[in-house]
């Protein structure tokens, strides 16, 4: 028991917690720093201090230690411990990007001798870098963070019927357009817009009822009408259907991979808890090189 309760704040070390946090990458080193407490083991305290004297050198000495996307992903991975749950696209992204920093962490230890930082390297031990769940996620992801086309047979078909369609609707579109300008229905310098989505011909507003489609706006003068052709309200309806369909295909892709992962919690977690270690050591030694304290 530390006696009086506030002991920390009359010591000031509140505010190193604060500079502790500050020097975190990650929510998950964040919450090592909140988790410090008072140890009275020698043995422990020896390790702990070694752990942050091993970083601070490689912080020194180190140029390639691997510090992008430490990225906790540990609410997505406690949420799909649900049967029916599944990745969104911007956590299977955040999954993918935090995944290949466990990895390059891992392998910067691998590629040392072992009695250059025994005691960091000693953490690497039982973690796993998940390589055949990153090949998994590159089958269906793109480099820009899209799903891929071909992520699915079904996937791939739905996405060409959607650009014919488009390409279609556009032919369309842009022949009305011009018809309506060489009659003088439409300015000559107007192009297509878009309103809720819908691609649409901006037309003087004493011209409107010359032209068959649904008005979906007006301009604030009133001047102008936003038309849909009436030509188009079809194969509109059509993509939109098929952009629904092209939802339900991509939540089935990642329920899939879900699926998949889900397997591999235990061990995931295991390797969030060593990246937040990692974390918090480095927060370490990045403070005692700021103070200049060993």
């Amino acid at each position: 028991m530390i006696y009086p309760k506030n002991f920390e704040e009359k010591i000031g070390f509140d505010k190193v917690r604060d500079m502790l946090k500050e020097a975190c990458l990650c929510e998950l080193g964040r919450q090592k720093v909140d988790e410090i407490s008072f140890y009275t083991s020698f043995e422990l305290i020896s390790k702990l201090l070694s752990q942050a004297e091993e970083f601070r050198q490689i912080c020194l000495m180190e140029s390639n230690f691997p510090v992008g996307h430490f990225i906790d992903v540990t609410p997505a991975l406690k949420k799909i411990r649900v049967i029916g749950t599944f990745f969104e696209v911007n956590e299977l992204i955040d999954f993918r990007k935090s995944l290949e920093s466990i990895h390059a962490i891992l392998n910067f230890f691998k590629n040392k001798d072992q009695n250059q930082y025994p005691n960091l390297t000693e953490l690497t031990q039982g973690v796993q870098s998940f390589p055949i769940i990153l090949n998994r996620i590159d089958a269906i992801v793109t480099k820009s963070n899209q799903i891929k086309d071909n992520a699915s047979p079904e996937l791939a078909a739905i996405r060409k019927s959607i650009s014919d369609k488009v390409s279609s609707v556009s032919r369309i579109m842009l022949k009305i357009l011009k018809h309506a300008q060489s009659e003088g229905m439409v300015d000559d310098d107007s192009g297509l817009s878009m309103r809720e989505g819908r691609a649409v011909i901006p037309v003087n507003s004493t011209y409107k009822r010359k032209i068959q489609g649904i008005v979906h706006d007006e301009s604030s003068t009133g001047k102008t009408s936003f038309i849909e052709p009436a030509e188009a309200v079809e194969m509109n309806n059509a993509i939109r259907e098929l952009e629904f369909a092209e939802r339900r295909e991509i939540v089935k892709i990642l329920t899939l991979f879900t699926d998949f992962v889900r397997p591999y919690l235990e061990e995931l977690f295991q390797a969030y808890e060593f990246m937040g270690t990692i974390d918090f050591i480095r927060a370490k030694a990045i403070f005692a090189i700021r103070v200049n304290a060993v």
